[in-house]
């Protein structure tokens, strides 16, 4: 399932942006993974602690988390188009944004 998946991102990276290898994209593709995957997890810890009757402190505030750039939604819960970040706009996105998050104390 998922090698279907990588496959098609190494062909779009490969062509798109002239990249001679695989190692020219793999720390762009690992950093992308991180972050669906800190996504996945905090929202795993939400329902959990919603379960508890807790209240969970998310990590990520809330217009960097990755349903906000990556994969918003519509207002009937589909994948969102026109406001997903693609392109230049993702990049200039993720070195300007997500690469100066400040820290919490």
């Amino acid at each position: 399932m998922f090698e279907q998946t990588f496959r098609a991102i190494d062909d779009v990276l490969w062509k798109d942006a002239g990249c001679s290898s695989e190692l020219d994209y793999t720390e762009q593709t690992s950093w992308m993974l991180f972050l669906k995957y800190l996504d996945d997890l905090e929202q795993e810890r939400s329902l959990k602690a919603e379960l508890l009757g807790q209240e969970y402190q998310y990590i990520i505030d809330p217009e960097h988390r990755w349903g906000t750039w990556a994969a918003p939604k519509d207002e009937n819960g589909n994948y969102d188009h026109d406001n997903a970040l693609t392109g230049s706009d993702l990049i200039d996105y993720v070195d300007g944004e997500l690469a100066f998050i400040p820290r919490r104390s």
